[in-house]
């Protein structure tokens, strides 16, 4: 089992397509779309959030995130009208690229606190920096990769790193000329714009650093998977 996510937006085919897209990063979590009005105009429809949030919480809880200021006051709503709201938090964060945070932390088996922080954080660029980080600690291990799949390390590869990274206690980031990323964050991965023919250095410092590297190596050395 994993959090739930439901995405509320004034417009059903904005949040069905976002779902679309986090589903394609977090498969095995239940994204729910609910958006618009029951007639199909815009809006938000406070029955259709307490549906959706009822759907998709399979016993680890749901978060839910919002476009605009309504949105975010039905999305209030629902979660206070549910059996234990404190099964549900509404994260205040961006749509688009905290959905995509929430699903990446949800699939990798966070509780519903920490995929709300993911979500709430996504908007704030600071895991993207010039590359010094690790750079000069001795005790780091580093690998050099050339990317040969055909999106090089954008949505659906970066979201399978974080994934696979998160199994180990390492720091990670990636390196694309003079900038550096968090190897946990999907969104400043993809930030780095890392396309195919691209040579990234990957570093690592922690206990199982050179097992991270490994996998970084086997996603790599396997196009991810495409």
């Amino acid at each position: 089992m994993s959090v739930g996510i439901v995405l509320v937006s004034h417009s059903a085919k904005l949040a069905e397509g976002l779902a679309e897209l986090a589903a394609q990063m977090a498969p095995d979590v239940t994204i729910v779309p609910a958006g618009g009005l029951a007639d199909g105009s815009i809006g938000t429809d406070y029955d259709e959030v307490v549906a959706a949030t009822q759907r998709a919480d399979h016993g680890d809880g749901v978060v839910l995130l919002y476009d605009l200021g309504s949105a975010q006051m039905t999305a209030e709503l629902a979660v206070e009208s549910l059996a234990d709201p404190s099964a549900a938090i509404v994260a205040d964060g961006p749509l688009v690229e905290g959905a995509i945070a929430a699903a990446v932390a949800a699939q990798a088996g966070q509780d519903r606190k920490a995929v709300a922080e993911a979500a709430a954080t996504a908007g704030i660029p600071e895991d993207l920096a010039p590359a010094e980080d690790l750079a000069d600690r001795t005790d780091s291990v580093e690998i050099e990769l050339e990317l040969r799949n055909d999106v090089g390390l954008h949505a659906r590869p970066a979201a399978l790193l974080v994934r696979a990274l998160s199994e180990f206690d390492a720091e990670v980031t990636v390196r694309l000329g003079d900038q550096e990323a968090d190897g946990h964050s999907v969104l400043a991965l993809m930030s780095l714009g890392a396309r195919q023919g691209d040579r990234i250095r990957v570093r690592a410092r922690g206990p199982r650093a050179s097992a991270a590297l490994e996998k970084t190596k086997e996603l790599v050395d396997g196009n991810f998977g495409e």
